[in-house]
């Protein structure tokens, strides 16, 4: 997502990545890699000189209320075996494929933000090129998109997020037409929390351990 807004990937460090320059939209500035990483180790690097900044406490370890920060929101994050069979209940028609075309991109990220053109500007046509990044779009009959997510694929696991369903379609629908795309040889990792972890349970996945989010207010 950085390099198609045109920034760098950022710094890795010993025990977290930052990012020198601001993220998009609903992307951490900062990212705890290691359950040692303090405080320093995340905001040292990532720019606060306007509110906004935001880190993905991966291990659910940190304290930043003393720096500044708020907490955004606790998930838990989620792991797939591979080769697990499908146990979600398909309750809709669409047919989930990958999307291909810039159009097909700003018609999913439209969906995906529930019409809201600002948000939906987040997903640039850069995406389609990177070979790690599959956007998943379902499809109803008449063409109308009813879910999706986004597949990031690594040699060990494939990363799932963004997962979506519009018009009442139930999250199970959503993880039964991803699953189909998602590689079966890999795990599927990701993170969620409330009604959309049950959905993620019911289909297969088991919670592994918490995270957290802050935000710079």
């Amino acid at each position: 997502m950085c390099r198609a807004h045109g920034l760098s990937e950022g710094v890795r460090g010993p025990r977290a990545w930052t990012s020198p320059r601001r993220t998009p939209l609903y992307y951490p500035d900062a990212v705890t890699l290691t359950a040692d990483a303090g405080p320093r180790d995340v905001l040292d690097g990532i720019d606060r000189t306007t509110p906004g900044a935001s880190v993905k406490d991966s291990l659910a370890r940190l304290d930043l209320a003393p720096e500044g920060f708020r907490l955004l929101f606790e998930a838990q994050w989620i792991h797939r075996p591979a080769g697990l069979p499908d146990r979600a209940v398909d309750a809709s028609a669409a047919a989930y494929r990958p999307v291909r075309t810039p159009g097909d991109l700003a018609a999913w990220a439209l969906a995906w933000s529930g019409g809201d053109a600002d948000e939906a500007a987040l997903f640039r046509p850069e995406l389609l090129d990177d070979p790690a990044t599959t956007i998943v779009a379902g499809h109803a009959p008449d063409g109308r998109i009813l879910g999706g997510a986004v597949l990031t694929a690594s040699p060990r696991v494939t990363g799932v997020s963004n997962l979506f369903t519009a018009d009442g379609v139930p999250a199970s629908a959503a993880w039964s037409g991803v699953l189909t795309v998602a590689d079966p040889a890999l795990p599927l990792v990701g993170y969620e929390s409330g009604d959309d972890l049950d959905a993620a349970l019911a289909a297969g996945f088991e919670a592994i351990g918490p995270l957290r989010v802050w935000l710079d207010a």
